[in-house]
């Protein structure tokens, strides 16, 4: 079970930073910082974004859920104000790059289960 934790989050900084690497306007000081943003971000989407979606549900309701790329580039835009060493310029690469990390978390999340989800993935 820790192995495999442990296995997600160094993926997951990997995604983050390749995506640091891909998309102008998040910048990265290296894979430790990978590794903290991962931490924050697991931290920021467990606390903060039940709140948020419940709160926006009616915007989002209105928007056909397009209104959860918004959150989701907001949440990872206030990781960058969180963790020293990343840093991204400007609300569309928060919006770039939180898709593309989304995107690579449903990747990782395809290839290796969930160890906290009792089994299920």
């Amino acid at each position: 079970m820790i192995t495999l934790l442990i296995l997600r989050l160094l993926a997951n900084s990997l995604i983050i930073f390749l995506v640091s690497r891909m998309v102008r306007g998040i910048e990265i000081r290296g894979f430790g910082t990978a590794i903290a943003v991962t931490v924050v971000l697991g931290l920021v989407n467990a606390l903060l974004r039940p709140v948020l979606l419940f709160l926006t549900f009616p915007i989002t309701l209105l928007t056909l859920g397009l209104f959860f790329f918004v959150i989701n580039a907001l949440l990872f835009w206030l990781v960058s104000a969180i963790v020293p060493g990343f840093v991204i310029h400007g609300f569309l690469s928060a919006l770039f790059g939180a898709f593309l990390v989304s995107l690579g978390g449903l990747l990782v999340s395809f290839f290796l289960p969930d160890p906290l989800s009792g089994g299920r993935n």
